[in-house]
């Protein structure tokens, strides 16, 4: 009955996640059909479960019942001494028989005691621990990375999850250049770079693989501040949380802006900005990054879904 409860309580707690909405916070939306498919699958699994259970409970309810009414109509005439002598030769072998195996079933039960411990706690924690929606104590805890252009991304392949999106690590060379292609045959031609949610993430992705084919366009987007340590001036991080596929491939994506002089933003402030892309040598990466120089912002509300996805 145990797997049953397991498989029940696994299509329960994604059932809640895309009920609640917050399934949103662990993968890209484009995938969502796969969790939907875990709920329908896992609970069909649970209900097959449970009448095999049930069915097999029966069968044993019924085994008892028919060794009862034999062993009730049955008797034996046996000589007392040999039955006594019988009964004690049998209880010996039986006394060393039963202690080997309770051995060995106590050692099994602890086994599948920690597997299905084990299996509980996504339940326990997906079904009662709040999902909170990252910010910018995240950036603070892991830092963030802006890979060289040159740089392989094999040679650093967790590079791609800060500053700079990167899809490359899904597809073989020759078919991310295909894709890179056409995607920069798409955004070059418009006379100014406007991101939305939808195309936030390969936008960006974009403008990082070429920024010398954006140099002095206009180009803007949403996200929130981050000043951290290594920045100082009119320069903020204005950053994005974003899914690739999913939580296991999240980052905080965006790009260094330049804002006019005395401008004043908390961390997680939210903002609209829009300005020239140019280049600037940022020391801290020791080496040369596109920056947004801001003719134009404004305050933002934070919007009700603070990720964005790579939907194509």
């Amino acid at each position: 009955m145990i797997r049953f409860f397991i498989l029940f309580g696994f299509s329960f707690m994604f059932f809640m996640l895309h009920y609640t909405g917050d399934i949103k916070k662990y993968i890209n939306m484009k995938y969502s059909y796969l969790s939907l498919s875990a709920v329908v699958i896992m609970g069909l699994l649970s209900v097959f479960e449970f009448v095999r259970v049930s069915r097999k409970q029966i069968t044993e309810e019924k085994q008892r019942e028919a060794a009862e009414i034999a062993n009730q109509s049955s008797s034996c005439d046996r000589d007392d001494h040999a039955h006594v002598h019988a009964n004690l030769s049998h209880d010996h072998v039986h006394c060393h028989d039963h202690d080997h195996g309770h051995s060995h079933g106590n050692e099994s039960k602890l086994k599948r005691l920690i597997s299905y411990s084990i299996l509980f706690v996504p339940i326990v924690t997906g079904l009662f621990l709040p999902a909170y929606a990252l910010d910018s104590s995240f950036v603070k805890a892991k830092g963030f990375s802006f890979p060289s252009f040159e740089e392989n991304i094999e040679k650093n392949p967790g590079a791609h999850q800060f500053l700079k999106p990167d899809s490359s690590v899904f597809y073989r060379k020759d078919d991310y250049d295909l894709v890179k292609n056409k995607e920069l045959a798409e955004y070059i031609k418009r006379p100014e770079i406007l991101l939305t949610e939808a195309d936030y993430l390969k936008g960006m992705e974009v403008i990082y693989n070429s920024p010398e084919a954006f140099m002095g366009k206009t180009i803007g987007f949403d996200g929130f501040a981050y000043k951290g340590q290594q920045v100082d001036g009119n320069h903020y991080f204005i950053f994005r949380f974003g899914f690739i596929h999913c939580v296991a491939d999240s980052g905080v994506f965006g790009m260094l802006v330049e804002f006019p002089k005395n401008t004043q933003m908390k961390d997680d402030d939210w903002v609209r900005v829009t300005g020239k892309l140019t280049w600037e040598l940022y020391q801290p990466f020791k080496q040369t990054i596109p920056v947004l120089k801001v003719n134009e912002w404004q305050p933002i509300e934070t919007p009700e879904d603070p990720y964005v996805y790579r939907t194509t």
